[in-house]
Order: C-alpha cells, then structure tokens, then sequence
C-alpha cells in the first residue's frame, strides 16, 4: 500500500504570509508531480477553504477559520486533523503527542526564518509570540524540522532542543517566473524610474542597500512594504544620503507585477544578515538581476557564487559595481545559480524525508 501524504495548506483564504502561502502551493504542486509510485498527495485546510491543485487526492477541511485553528493548535488542539503523515510548509501544524512507531504517524513542520528571534522589530508581537509558541511545540512533538539553509539549521540548534530531528531543504522561485510581455508597462504603472536598485534589509540594515543605491547613482525600490511605513523608509534614506524622491516603497505586489519589477532592477540589494531564506534574491537570481549580499551565513549558504558577497560597510561600493563593468558577469552568474533549486527538487525531498522517518 503507498503513503498518503497529507500537506496543512492553512493560507488558502487568509494570507498571512503571501511568501509562505505561495510556497505551500508551488510544493504541493511538485509534491504531485514527483509522488512516487502508489503514493497520494492530500490536504487539510481550515474552514471555507477550496483546493484548486490539480492531483490533490482529498481534502480534509477542518471546522475553524484559519485565525481560530492558530490558536487552537499553539494550545495543542489538535481540532479534527487526524492522524498519518502531515506535512506543514510552515509552522502551522497540528503539534500533538502520536505514535510513529505503531500508528505509522508523522508530523512535519517547516521553518523558514528566525526573524522571531534575530529581528523582532521586523514582526508584530502577536507574530513573534505565535511562532516562538509554535517551535517550543515542534521541539517537542515535531517528527522532523525542516529548514531552507544549514546556517538556520545551526541557529535553530541554539534556540530550541531539536536534536538530529533538523532537515534542510531549500525553497525556489515560484514555477515558471519570468518577466510579463507587458513588464515596462506594469513598472509604468508602479510609477518607477527608468534606472533603480531593489533594496532589502531590515530597519537596522536598510541603510546600507540605500547607500549603495547613491553610489550607483540610481534610485532605490522597496518591496513588500508593510502599509504605513513609507515615512520611516524616507527618514533611513534621507540618513543615508538619498533624498527623499529617489525612494519609491511598493507593499506586496503579485506574482507579475513583482517579476517586472525584479527584471527591470540594475540589481538586487540583499542587506540583511538575518537568518531567513531570501525569496526576493532568489526570484532576482531566477531573471538574471546581479545580486549584492552582506556577507552572512544564509548569504553565502544561498547566494553563493551567484552572488557578490561583502562586509556591510563595503555594501556601498559593491553595487556601484554590480551595476556598473560587472554587471554582465553577474548576470550570468546569477541565472547559473538558481537553477540550483526548484519546487520539484524540494518536493523530492520531502517525500525522502518521510521515507526515511
């Protein structure tokens, strides 16, 4: 008889995270197209939820919103999931005691970043306190604890008793990006210039992308800002030496919209040496962007060669590199690197992690 792998697609109705929520799509996705022999793909959502991916076999739908099941599983509720082999792409599991040994049970959780614990600034209190609850639950009843990066396999050692139960396995762009045929007119639309970085970093990290944005002589693109914090974006830029005008803050975009974006960047600023997987740098790495990192752990874990890696305060003249000779070569080293993952590679091995458990 073959397994039944039962995935927790939580964000079908209520995003949360638009990075998680489409993660735990695309590996659906590549979870069906990789299932071995015998093997189904299943899901469990919360209430008011529809699965639209092709190949899922059945739905378990549970009876609470996706707001109640959070608290209902951070107090170990484990609200009508049942039993068998889960697989959250987040935190958001049902972490309760089960028998992997005589009911052949596993849950499986998957942690994306620390920025809980490195960069609380970065979350709400009510996010911070959910996921620290969430990985105390996972230390404890998590068959597995899956991770992008082998640096925050070595961070998460420090921060919870997880033991040998850490597994990496990286994420990827999502499948099939590509800039849009309308891709000058959508960064029109978005009211850009014609010459920008995209810059990246936490608050106490974004200076430095916007320093090199001046030294590059070009203008400055925030992505995924939260609503409301265009002003202290300006203020940082302003600090820097960037005036206010050559800034442009974006909140999230959709897939194609952000793809244009991306495709249109004389590079990608990653500043932050937070432990927490990329996903814009890897998005800019899939289209080719030169990308400049700080030097950090997930950075030279993630970017590797596909990208140039220096100390925060030689960021500046980095990407007035970047985007100057050694643009070209960038590129090309960029677009190499990514092809280092993808979706279906990630799904084979969730699946090989489930064999092994």
């Amino acid at each position: 008889m073959g397994a039944r792998l039962r995935v927790v697609l939580d964000q079908l109705v209520q995003v949360v995270d638009p990075d998680h929520a489409a993660a735990a799509i695309e590996l659906t996705r590549g979870l069906v197209a990789t299932a071995p022999s015998g093997c189904d793909v299943e899901a469990i959502v919360a209430a008011g939820s529809e699965v639209s991916i092709p190949g899922v076999t059945e739905v378990r739908t549970l009876g609470l919103a996706r707001r109640e099941l959070a608290a209902s599983w951070q107090l170990g509720i484990a609200a009508g999931a049942g039993g068998g082999l889960i697989h959250s792409p987040t935190l958001m599991a049902p972490l309760v005691r089960h028998d992997r040994t005589h009911d052949n049970d596993q849950t499986t959780v998957t942690v994306w970043g620390l920025e809980a614990w490195d960069a609380p600034n970065s979350l709400s209190r009510a996010a911070v306190a959910w996921q620290k609850a969430m990985l105390r639950r996972a230390a404890k009843h998590a068959d597995a604890v899956v991770v992008p990066t082998h640096t925050i396999a070595q961070r998460i050692q420090e921060i919870a008793r997880v033991g040998d139960r850490v597994r990496v396995i990286a994420g990827a762009a999502p499948e099939g990006f590509v800039p849009p045929f309308d891709a000058a007119e959508r960064r029109g639309g978005l009211s850009l210039p014609e010459r920008y970085v995209v810059v990246h970093g936490t608050w106490d990290s974004v200076s430095d992308g916007f320093r090199g944005a001046l030294a590059a002589g070009a203008h400055a693109v925030v992505l995924d800002a939260a609503e409301g914090t265009e002003p202290r974006y300006s203020d940082i830029a302003s600090s820097a030496g960037l005036a206010e005008s050559r800034v442009h803050v974006r909140g999230a975009l959709d897939t194609s919209d952000r793809a244009a974006v991306l495709a249109g960047a004389a590079a990608y600023v990653a500043s932050s040496p937070t432990a927490a997987w990329p996903w814009r740098a890897v998005e800019a790495m899939r289209l080719g962007v030169p990308v400049v990192g700080v030097d950090s752990g997930t950075h030279r874990d993630v970017l590797a060669d596909g990208g140039l890696l220096v100390d925060a305060g030689d960021l500046a003249e980095a990407v007035e590199t970047a985007t100057g000779g050694e643009g070209a070569r960038l590129s090309v080293l960029a677009a190499d690197r990514s092809r280092a993952f993808s979706w279906a590679g990630s799904a084979e091995r969730v699946w090989g992690l489930h064999a092994d458990l």
